[in-house]
């Protein structure tokens, strides 16, 4: 293959794991999608010394640029107090990805990009530590400080199942007489 034909056959057959995992970086989908065109562009002066195994390379890069990009943007954030477009999720499968999601937002962005590339990504701790240009040492302890953090945090979906309705709460006792 000549040029960049090669890049182009990768970007369609990887584009929707590549974009997953920056969903799950990045927990947005117009994020994600950003973060995907800024990796490949970045990628693309490159690809003629990768194209032969592009996909640890492109995941680096992906990882890389979430974390630089939370870390540009952190100052920008402006809190509101109405939150746009609340969907409503229906099927347990929906509340489970959304406490998933939740869980992982509460997380620093690079404690977020290990659990990502290690356990959806399914990269070893090697691979992590060379993708996101850390020690194999700082994997594992960012892996078992999220871990400790997902555990110790109640979602909203724990939290409404452990906290008492009001109506239920207001009702006295069956077996109680006025």
């Amino acid at each position: 293959m000549t040029g960049y034909a090669s890049f182009e056959e990768f970007v369609v057959a990887r584009r929707g794991a590549l974009l997953r995992t920056a969903y799950l970086l990045t927990g947005n989908h117009h994020d994600a999608e950003d973060l995907v065109q800024s990796a490949l562009i970045k990628v693309v002066p490159k690809w003629q010394r990768i194209e032969d195994r592009p996909e640890g390379y492109v995941r680096q890069v992906l990882a890389r640029e979430s974390v630089n990009r939370w870390r540009g943007r952190r100052w920008r954030e402006v809190p509101t107090e109405v939150m746009p477009e609340a969907s409503s999720p229906t099927s347990a499968e929906n509340l489970d990805r959304v406490a998933l999601l939740e869980d992982l937002r509460r997380l620093s962005p690079r404690q977020r990009a290990v659990l990502v590339l290690r356990y959806f990504d399914d990269l070893t701790e090697a691979q992590t530590a060379v993708a996101l240009d850390i020690s194999v040492g700082t994997v594992k302890s960012h892996t078992r400080e999220a871990l400790a953090r997902l555990r110790n945090q109640p979602t909203a979906q724990r939290e409404a199942a452990a906290t008492p309705s009001t109506a239920t709460a207001s009702r006295p006792p069956a077996s109680a007489t006025p």
